[in-house]
């Protein structure tokens, strides 16, 4: 994963900066933009990049050896359509992506912060989710999974209380076929845990 960084990090990587990110300059074509925050290791990120050609992916992930591990899954597979940023996601959006412009964000499987008082820590909160919808585009979609559902049931309540989103579903959305089982879900199944 170290020599992932060094050979691939110049390629693959983005580095953050102050202004909005030009997907064009950066993939080299004009196609819909998908933001994945905190990939874990990037195994379900590198398929759906794969099984998705048409649409470019920004994963934004702060744990280096889940980078160095995505850097040798791009370089593998020849995946054009994938960079990484290695930032504070809520930096990343604030400062990178520009309003109104992706057709989606991914979050799959965040740190549950399964005690109470560690509630405050979990990612879906209502200001984050704000910062999100506010960098969708119409019509992009936001989905998040947990095998937690305390933290589902979080979820969905600040979801559905942000004015700029609108749940597709009766209450929780279906696995999209596009997204394969992660390690986590694997996981929770095996537990007895819904997803």
């Amino acid at each position: 994963q170290e020599r992932a960084l060094q050979a691939l990090g110049p390629r693959y990587l983005i580095p953050f900066q102050h202004g909005a990110l030009d997907p064009h300059a950066v993939f080299g074509r004009t196609a819909p933009l998908v933001v994945e925050i905190g990939f874990g290791m990037g195994q379900a990120t590198a398929d759906i990049a794969q099984a998705r050609p048409d649409t470019d992916f920004l994963g934004v992930e702060v744990h280096e050896p889940g980078v160095g591990a995505l850097l040798q899954r791009i370089d593998e597979r020849q995946l054009g359509n994938l960079r990484i940023v290695q930032h504070d996601a809520v930096e990343v959006l604030q400062s990178m992506v520009a309003p109104d412009s992706l057709a989606g964000v991914h979050v799959y499987f965040p740190d549950p912060w399964p005690k109470k008082r560690h509630w405050k820590r979990r990612l879906i909160q209502p200001p984050f989710v704000h910062l999100l919808a506010s960098r969708l585009a119409p019509g992009g979609v936001l989905h998040c999974a947990t095998d937690w559902l305390p933290y589902a049931d979080q979820m969905l309540e600040v979801l559905g209380a942000e004015p700029l989103l609108r749940n597709t579903a009766d209450t929780f959305a279906p696995r999209p076929a596009y997204r394969p089982e992660t390690k986590f879900e694997r996981r929770g199944l095996a537990l007895g845990h819904g997803v």
